[in-house]
């Protein structure tokens, strides 16, 4: 188990960056270890089967699609609002020869209708809301609505999760914790480099 996840860091380290250039949107990037590990711990729930299918939202560079893809998803719906991202997760799932197993959507989740019939699993790293307030939540609508088992990665200290799930019927877990690298992208940064605490959710729907 060890040894594959560090091939996997490995593998997700080299693929074509995010380029985090919209501060608006809350663009950071998940780097190669932590999308690893947490990916592991998906498989380990059985969550992340042979041939199922991932959506992918908020999917930066593409990176939890690719890796749930060398993990033997069958297919990766990779959605994100910026179309610059888009490109690149096209081009990070092409290098890596899963051009027929992805599909890439340039959609603002909450704005435009997305179409997730026939997902098994959703995994997601939201905005937080620290630069618009509430950012995440048509992520978590998303997620309510498409009603299959899903995977989130937020802050530590993030308090509405659990309370908005479970009022709907939903159990979660709460099952990791990790830091979370913050490279100086946007101006409003003060370092070149920082760090914060993320959790890892996993949110399944009661049938």
């Amino acid at each position: 188990m060890v040894r594959a996840q560090k091939k996997l860091a490995i593998a997700l380290s080299n693929l074509a960056p995010h380029p985090c250039e919209n501060a608006e949107l809350e663009q950071y990037s998940i780097d190669g270890e932590l999308a690893a590990r947490w990916l592991m711990d998906i498989v380990a729930f059985g969550d992340l089967r042979e041939g199922c299918t991932v959506a992918d939202l908020g999917c930066g560079n593409g990176i939890l699609s690719v890796g749930a893809l060398l993990l033997g998803a069958g297919k990766a719906i990779a959605v994100d609002a910026d179309s610059s991202v888009v490109d690149v997760a096209k081009s990070n799932l092409k290098g890596e020869g899963f051009w027929q197993q992805g599909e890439w959507i340039h959609a603002t989740i909450g704005d435009d209708e997305i179409n997730l019939s026939g997902v098994d699993l959703v995994i997601t790293n939201p905005p937080w809301g620290r630069q618009k307030e509430k950012a995440d939540r048509p992520f978590l609508q998303e997620i309510l609505d498409c009603r299959v088992t899903a995977h989130i990665l937020h802050s530590a200290s993030a308090t509405h999760i659990e309370p908005l799930f479970t009022s709907a019927g939903w159990d979660v877990e709460k099952y990791g914790e990790a830091d979370f690298v913050l490279p100086a992208n946007y101006s409003h940064h003060t370092s070149t480099q920082d760090k914060t605490r993320v959790a890892f959710w996993r949110l399944t729907p009661n049938s």
